[in-house]
């Protein structure tokens, strides 16, 4: 498979390459900067310097893709629209070149359904969406943009991040998992790469945690 990640840089999308690669699919990194991005070497990575947040400059990185991969996060420090509005700016590139499979990573946070018990409804949530407030909208609007996108998508909703191993761990369609508090970055980049060529996944969004 050919694929193109944002975010290729950060804790989830350098794993997102690493197990990429290790899959045998082909990659493609958009990013401004890439002094932090490995395996320059490959012969099945590409780089491209690009405006994330700039349709027209991302597009033709676009073409020719089976799919694309998002795993841009928001600013340290919150503000901004980082999540939002690069979720748009791909949607548009897509758009344009005709690429329709793309997998989004958001977070569980600033959902509550279901799947959440009494103290992460009542307690929890409530202080996450205090205190990572920005952050938060960011992701809202990124969901609702990727939602409405008309394109085939999934929406990758983890909770808590971690830098662990991997291990086994939970997944919840439409929902969030029941007591799944934290995730490693590696395990995340695992099942958002068995998001991608799973039909079933289209059109829903899946939480994570263990």
């Amino acid at each position: 498979m050919k694929l193109a990640i944002f975010g290729a840089t950060g804790g989830t999308g350098q794993h997102l390459v690493d197990q990429a690669l290790a899959a045998g699919h082909r990659v493609t990194a958009i990013v401004r900067d890439p002094a932090r991005l490995r395996h320059a070497d490959h012969p099945r990575f590409g780089v491209v310097i690009a405006d994330v947040m700039d349709a027209d400059a991302i597009g033709a990185s676009l073409t020719g893709q089976d799919a694309i991969v998002s795993a841009l996060g928001p600013r340290p420090g919150g503000g901004g629209s980082v999540c939002a509005d690069g979720a748009r700016a791909i949607i548009a590139a897509m758009r344009t070149t005709g690429t329709r499979r793309l997998v989004v990573v958001t977070a569980s946070g600033h959902i509550v359904d279901e799947g959440d018990d009494l103290i992460n409804r009542a307690l929890v949530k409530p202080l996450l969406r205090r205190f990572l407030r920005d952050g938060f909208a960011d992701f809202a609007r990124a969901d609702e943009a990727v939602r409405a996108s008309g394109l085939d998508w999934t929406i990758m909703r983890p909770p808590r991040l971690t830098n662990g191993t991997r291990r086994m761990y939970r997944i919840a369609i439409d929902r969030n998992v029941r007591h799944g508090i934290t995730i490693a970055r590696a395990d995340l980049a695992h099942a958002t790469l068995a998001a991608l060529s799973d039909p079933a996944t289209v059109g829903h969004s899946l939480a994570l945690g263990y």
